[in-house]
C-alpha cells in the first residue's frame, strides 16, 4: 500500500469547474449531448457509466482534445471553452489521461520534470519533486531509470505524479485502475484519498465500481452521451439503475 503518510502540499482551491451543456461530436456523431455537471471547489466528482456512453469524450473536450461544439465550460472565472489544452493547464487543471501516456524514453525524474515545464528549475520545483518521491516512493527509487521500463502501476503513479508537478487545485483523471491488479487499485485509491486530504479536487472517469463510490462524493451517470442519473455516491450505489447501467447487471 502507498504511504498515505507523506507529506503533501495543501492547497486553498477556491474555484469550481463548471460545464453546462457541452455537447461534443466526432464528425457526424454526436457522442455526448448537452452534459452539465459542476465540481465544487475540493470537491470530488465522478463520471460514470457503461463502455461508449461519453465519459472519456467529457475529459478529452475539456482539454481540446476532441473539438468541443457547444456548451459552457469555466474554471472559477476563466472561460476555457476555447482554451487550448496548455491553457487549461495553466488555469489550475491537471490531466492524467487514459493509459497513461509516459514518454517511455525518458526517465521517470525527467518525466516528473515535463509536469513543471513552466517553472524554472528553482528549490520550489526541487521541493515539490521530493513531494512527489515521498507519495510514490517506488519513483524515487526507479528515478533515473526509463519510464518505458516500469510497471504498469508504477507508470499509473508517473503520470498522476507528473500532473501533480503542476500545482493544479484540480486535478482530472480518467481509467486511473485501468488495467492494474487489484493491489495497485488499492493504491491508487489511497493516492487519490490522500490528495482529497490536501485541498486537490477530484475529477474521474473510472469503470471501477469500488473505487469510484470510495473516491467520488458525487456521481454522474451516463447513458448513450445523456445524464440520465446524479447524485451523491452514498445513494446512488445501491440504486438498480446504476448498476444496470454502470455495472451491466
Amino acid at each position: 500500500m502507498t504511504d498515505t503518510t507523506a507529506p503533501l502540499e495543501s492547497v486553498a482551491p477556491v474555484d469550481a469547474l463548471v460545464v453546462d451543456s457541452l455537447s461534443v461530436f466526432y464528425g457526424a456523431v454526436q457522442a455526448v449531448r448537452e452534459v452539465s455537471f459542476s465540481v465544487p471547489p475540493g470537491g470530488s466528482v465522478a463520471i460514470i457509466g457503461a463502455n461508449g456512453a461519453g465519459k472519456s469524450s467529457i475529459l478529452k473536450a475539456m482539454f481540446d482534445l476532441v473539438p468541443r461544439r457547444t456548451g459552457r465550460l469555466t474554471y472559477g472565472t476563466k472561460d476555457l471553452m476555447r482554451a487550448r489544452s496548455h491553457q487549461v493547464v495553466w488555469a489550475g487543471i491537471g490531466y492524467v489521461p487514459e493509459g497513461r501516456h509516459v514518454f517511455a524514453g525518458l526517465t521517470v525524474e525527467q518525466n516528473l520534470l515535463m509536469g513543471a515545464y513552466r517553472k524554472r528549475w528553482d528549490a520550489e520545483v526541487r521541493s515539490r519533486l521530493g513531494d512527489i518521491y515521498e507519495l510514490f516512493p517506488k519513483l524515487k527509487a526507479r528515478q533515473r531509470g526509463l519510464a518505458g521500463g516500469l510497471s504498469g502501476g508504477e507508470q499509473q503513479m508517473l503520470a498522476i505524479g507528473r500532473a501533480l508537478m503542476s500545482q493544479p487545485t484540480l486535478i482530472v483523471l480518467d481509467e486511473p485502475s485501468m488495467g492494474l491488479a487489484p493491489v495497485l487499485v488499492d493504491e491508487v485509491a489511497d493516492v487519490l484519498t490522500r490528495l482529497r486530504t490536501t485541498g486537490v479536487g477530484l475529477l474521474l472517469v473510472e469503470q471501477n465500481a469500488e473505487l469510484t463510490f470510495a473516491v467520488a462524493d458525487t456521481c454522474i451517470v451516463l447513458e448513450n452521451g445523456r445524464t440520465v442519473l446524479s447524485g451523491a455516491s452514498a445513494d446512488l450505489q445501491s440504486d438498480p439503475r446504476v448498476r444496470r447501467i454502470y455495472l451491466g447487471l
